[in-house]
């Protein structure tokens, strides 16, 4: 590896968002620093598979509905 091009790879300590710690190495901040969790796999819909409703107003959810809601009750005959 060239010199003097890398960032400095270093120990951090990363706080979930219920207040677990652990230790890693990265090139956040400086040695020791703490990154502190706004989202993390713990409480992110997206991984947890939460009970967020999607919302859509006239758009391209209605437009498909719309075109192909009764698609789905014609199949299940």
């Amino acid at each position: 590896m060239k010199t003097g091009i890398h960032p400095e790879y270093h120990t951090i300590k990363v706080v979930m968002t219920d207040g677990t710690e652990y230790t890693t190495r990265s090139t956040y901040g400086k040695p020791g620093d703490t990154l502190q969790l706004d989202i993390d796999p713990k409480s992110h819909p997206a991984w947890t598979g939460g009970s967020q409703q999607l919302m859509d107003r006239g758009g391209r959810l209605s437009r498909f509905n719309q075109r192909f809601g009764t698609l789905s009750a014609s199949l299940k005959k």
